[in-house]
């Protein structure tokens, strides 16, 4: 077990293998007050990272999963009849507001365009909320923060931020970890030796470089994680791979053949 293995369990924080400085340039946009932006591919770890960096700093965290439905209204709040009275009732970014804490909009670019709108004023030297249904106008405490994330891979035309939203937020780009970051992450989160890791870690990359198959999306340090832990439950290695690391990434028999070859080669049949 290595030392930030045994950190994050000595301090009771869920487990992330940092890096290089993002903790650092969290901790320091929180208490200068300003809101990050989090890039990088699926499963890649921006939710444990935000996840962990949050219990280290000891604040409450909202997290809201953004999808096309999403509207201004599910973050801020709505007007709710109960018994035959209508009362207010607060939405994730509302309590967060009020509260004080981490409001994290996961893969923001999925959510309607009126709900960007919505975060601009709490993006600014403002900090401010304002909701038109109460009237209200919500100074944002010192511990407030926001925090949004989303997958670059995933833009186009259609789903991304505009300039004017992306240069309000403080910037962090994660990728997939160094071999040797991902090897301790998955012997630690899917409980196996650190051979097996290391062969997971080197099977991901032979995937990862592997191309001519219009693969919308890489191995990702989750899948390997859920693999480990098929693995250490006593499932079959190569059936571990196929429905863990194969089968998530595509519907095509031709590419799910490629996939489960380059499975073999480290593994075998």
């Amino acid at each position: 077990m290595n030392a930030p293995v045994r950190a994050a369990l000595a301090a009771n924080l869920p487990f992330y293998q940092p890096v290089a400085d993002e903790c650092t340039v969290f901790e320091t946009a929180w208490r200068q007050q300003l809101p990050v932006l989090i890039k990088g591919p699926t499963g890649c770890g921006k939710t444990r990272f935000v996840a962990h960096m949050a219990a280290k700093l000891g604040l409450p965290l909202f997290t809201v999963s953004c999808h096309d439905d999403l509207s201004a209204a599910d973050l801020v709040g709505r007007h709710l009849i109960a018994g035959g009275d209508t009362r207010w009732c607060d939405g994730p970014l509302t309590r967060a507001v009020r509260e004080g804490g981490i409001c994290y909009l996961d893969e923001v670019v999925e959510a309607r365009k009126d709900t960007t709108v919505v975060l601009h004023p709490l993006t600014d030297d403002r900090r401010i909320l304002p909701i038109e249904r109460t009237g209200e106008e919500l100074q944002a405490p010192p511990g407030f923060m926001l925090v949004v994330s989303y997958n670059p891979g995933y833009q186009h035309v259609l789903k991304t931020l505009k300039p004017s939203t992306r240069q309000r937020f403080v910037a962090l780009s994660f990728d997939f970890p160094l071999p040797e970051v991902e090897r301790a992450v998955v012997q630690h989160e899917g409980g196996v030796d650190e051979r097996l890791a290391a062969q997971l870690v080197t099977l991901a990359g032979q995937i990862r470089r592997l191309t001519g198959y219009d693969l919308d999306e890489a191995v990702s340090t989750r899948l390997l994680v859920y693999c480990a832990k098929l693995i250490a439950s006593g499932m079959a290695m190569r059936l571990a791979c196929r429905t863990a690391l194969v089968e998530p990434l595509s519907d095509e028999a031709d590419t799910l053949a490629a996939l489960m070859a380059v499975v073999d080669t480290q593994f075998g049949h």
